[in-house]
């Protein structure tokens, strides 16, 4: 599988990604929420600046932690630990501060020749698609969840 992943453009997270700052991305949630247990060692993350409609990086993913039933001093310990790679500021330490966390960790990060992205109404902030043209204007299919299913 292959993973589109939004990138907040207040917080200038996929600048921070593509110039090496940012190592690693978080998402988060009450309960086992897209991605967590749905991403691999070896699988490609593709990046795109929300709001823009342009697919414009990608990279492979190191390595994958995928944490449940986070007390509030585990979830802040958590972050902390990986502030390093994470880069998080202040406002996404707290829309992070979730019990389920999925940290996913990349390597080769690229830039590539943008795609034009065909946005569908029913898509979160972090698609699960096996190919990347499955969401790009002119071969997209239309979205479901199928690939968002725990194997």
């Amino acid at each position: 599988m292959v993973h589109l992943v939004y990138c907040d453009d207040k917080a200038k997270v996929l600048e921070k990604i593509l110039n090496g700052e940012k190592t690693m991305i978080v998402r988060g949630a009450a309960g086992r929420k897209i991605p967590h247990s749905r991403v691999f060692e070896g699988e490609t993350l593709y990046f795109m600046k929300k709001g823009s409609k342009k697919i414009t990086a990608k990279a492979i993913v190191l390595n994958v932690e995928n944490l449940v039933k986070l007390t509030d001093a585990e979830i802040i310990s958590t972050l902390e630990t990986n502030q390093a790679k994470l880069r998080l500021t202040d406002n996404q330490k707290e829309r992070w501060h979730k019990k389920c966390l999925c940290l996913i960790e990349f390597k080769d990060v690229e830039e590539i020749t943008p795609f034009d992205f065909d946005h569908q109404g029913n898509m979160d902030d972090w698609l699960i698609i096996e190919k990347i043209e499955d969401v790009v204007v002119g071969t997209s299919k239309p979205y479901n969840y199928d690939n968002s299913r725990f194997k």
